[in-house]
């Protein structure tokens, strides 16, 4: 018999077509028995890591059979939802050589990579340096006796230490070097080195390799081989030099080619804003779980017998629910955005034409900081939205966590990449009196006297639904935090003294810089053709919920730099508890549009049905534990101290 669906009334509350929202998530998932991942939690780390063997290995062999096309295949694997070796050869080892490769090497090692008869990763971290790329200790020296490279890790911090793949599954790897030529240094450069035998899968000579152990969390990323790597003087030929940028003659010239050296941003602006896309659909299925869960719990407010009040009618519920699910759909569109940008920075690369990669650069450095501390910090909180059954293994939430937070760590540390913007956005600044005019995300500062004088005409309320009063907002709130940074800046004698004197005044002016490229991002959607008048106004609604929670949330920031007055902000926050209301009826809906089976959710409170509780009762009695009524165990450590025998018993 099939379980009612307790979430039912929810959705005939709605008031726009969820197959119109569903175009414009365009989230699809299938359910595969093959790709079950209810037990992950509880297998050990030998089984864990098998199974992601087995699952990598199917998604394979079905791209293959189903001739998926390259996006296809990313969504196959996105789906199996399972960190594995994969997630680093197509989306960092492929992307590497082909950003920083010659034709030559093109035509060479990407069909192997392609067909997977090779199969990489990015091996830049090391034991004791990260961020500072240009701190790697690893080199590469050439020896033009024998027209090769010699690999070494001179110390134990040079150790590759992090790489995801490298651990057990990869067979080559791009390496990142100090490249060394007679006795002179020329910085960190990229090689492409074998590690394992392809024929037995041992490792080569002079290489050390193994897994770095166990990570944070049951299942999570544990299925991923996190790799270290150590060299012993390990010789490669010259031409496994990534030499797009750079080259090493067979005389041990070293030669710097036409193409900048700014040209490894576009590998960086790729992976980046792959990432946004992964926070928008990280974020919502917490979003899901929770907003789902919220429907179905009630606490408290039964009067003369009747109902518990749903948590999802509490006004505190919905404050911090309702920006998020704003936020998920807000990340939608500026990720959506970011590849458009990304498109755009490869046809100018291919066309040398490098003038808009730095903004680029620091565009994608910026959001991808951003939007991943806010989903790592709001996927603990959707956790405690959901309460003490949020804590489970089962709801879904502690795992996404798990898995996600190193996403705030890795492709740069999220607060150095924010002090990457405000060093562009400093430069920026500096260049405003020259003529140059500001382009892309920061063309706002181009109209630097009308952003410093300009102020909020808001006299009522719904003055802030206006899109054109918000953007005003928070331009004129990014260019003056900006601006007021600049002018101490300029305070101090030396400038690296005053970056790092100020780092907590420019991370915040980053920040702010960021959340302007969201929300002007959102509003230019909502100029864009949407299917159903019904779906636009709940984008709009969501829209006022992600810009107005901000500003309630830096209201310091807009009141400090005199964007907006204390009485601006009261009006703000009044329209805001009014926006949470109109959310409330379409909130199941909204999130049903993200198109997640129960399946690619994993979360027994997140079910579309809401049949909660029930399964919560199943899933406890498939824990192992309960294979026996009497635990293991009991004889030897409970039953001496249950009949007082601690002194006679041999524990």
């Amino acid at each position: 018999m099939e379980a009612l669906d307790y979430h039912a009334e929810e959705r005939r509350k709605a008031e726009f077509d969820l197959e119109e929202m569903k175009i414009v998530w365009a989230g699809s998932r299938q359910n595969y028995e093959v790709f079950r991942k209810d037990n992950r939690t509880m297998l050990s780390r030998k089984d864990l890591f098998k199974d992601t063997l087995r699952k990598a290995a199917h998604a394979w062999k079905r791209i293959i059979e189903l001739r998926l096309s390259e996006e296809e295949a990313h969504m196959l694997r996105s789906y199996v939802d399972q960190p594995a070796f994969t997630d680093l050869h197509w989306g960092m080892f492929i992307p590497a050589i082909k950003g920083q490769g010659t034709e030559e090497q093109h035509e060479k090692w990407l069909p192997m990579a392609y067909k997977m008869q090779i199969i990489g990763c990015y091996a830049q971290t090391e034991l004791g340096h990260g961020s500072n790329v240009q701190g790697l200790e690893t080199t590469a020296t050439f020896d033009p006796q024998t027209d090769e490279f010699v690999i070494h890790s001179p110390t134990l911090t040079s150790s590759k230490w992090w790489p995801g793949g490298l651990g057990k599954v990869s067979t080559h790897a791009v390496v990142y070097a100090r490249l060394i030529t007679g006795a002179q240094d020329h910085g960190v450069h990229g090689f492409i080195v074998q590690l394992r035998s392809l024929d037995d899968h041992s490792p080569l000579p002079g290489i050390t390799v193994g897994d770095i152990g166990m990570k944070f969390g049951s299942g999570a990323y544990n299925s991923m081989d996190n790799g270290l790597l150590r060299f012993d003087h390990v010789r490669i030929p010259r031409n496994q030099m990534l030499m797009r940028v750079s080259q090493v003659t067979r005389e041990g010239k070293f030669v710097q080619s036409d193409v900048p050296r700014q040209l490894v941003y576009g590998t960086m602006v790729y992976v980046r804003q792959t990432i946004v896309s992964d926070a928008s659909c990280a974020l919502a299925r917490a979003v899901c779980i929770a907003t789902r869960y919220s429907a179905v719990r009630r606490q408290f407010g039964s009067q003369n017998g009747g109902p518990e009040t749903q948590v999802i009618d509490y006004k505190t519920q919905q404050s911090r629910l309702f920006p998020l699910l704003a936020s998920a759909y807000a990340f939608r569109f500026v990720g959506e955005w970011l590849k458009w940008l990304y498109a755009d920075v490869t046809q100018r690369l291919q066309a040398n034409d490098f003038s808009t990669l730095p903004e680029a650069h620091a565009c994608t450095a910026g959001l991808k900081s951003m939007t991943t501390s806010v989903t790592a910090d709001a996927i603990e909180e959707c956790r405690k939205l959901c309460g003490g059954h949020g804590y489970l293994s089962n709801s879904g939430l502690p795992e996404l966590f798990a898995v996600y937070i190193p996403t705030c760590t890795y492709e740069g540390d999220n607060v150095v990449l924010l002090l990457q913007v405000a060093r562009f956005l400093m430069k920026t600044v500096s260049q405003l009196g020259s003529g140059k005019k500001p382009v892309g995300t920061t063309a706002y500062m181009g109209r630097a006297e009308h952003l410093m004088q300009c102020r909020c005409e808001v006299e009522r309320a719904e003055d802030w639904l206006k899109p054109s009063v918000i953007l005003a907002a928070f331009e004129a709130r990014a260019f003056r935090m900006s601006i007021g940074c600049a002018k101490n800046l300029s305070k101090f004698s030396n400038p690296e003294d005053g970056f790092s004197e100020l780092s907590p005044d420019l991370l915040e002016a980053a920040i702010a810089h960021c959340q302007l490229i969201v929300v002007s991002k959102y509003i230019e959607k909502l100029q864009q053709d949407i299917p159903g008048k019904g779906v636009k106004r709940q984008l709009e609604i969501l829209c006022n919920v992600y810009a107005l929670h901000l500003l309630h949330k830096h209201l310091g920031d807009f009141v400090t730099t005199s964007c907006i007055t204390p009485k601006q902000g009261a009006l703000a926050n009044e329209q805001l508890r009014l926006l949470y209301s109109q959310v409330r009826p379409n909130a199941i809906t909204l999130v049903d549009a993200f198109n997640y089976t129960d399946h690619y959710l994993g979360s027994v409170l997140g079910c579309y049905n809401g049949n909660v509780y029930q399964r919560l009762y199943e899933e406890a009695w498939k824990d192992p534990l309960n294979d026996t009524v009497v635990p293991d165990g009991y004889l030897e450590y409970v039953w001496p101290i249950l009949k007082q025998h601690i002194r006679t018993a041999r524990l």
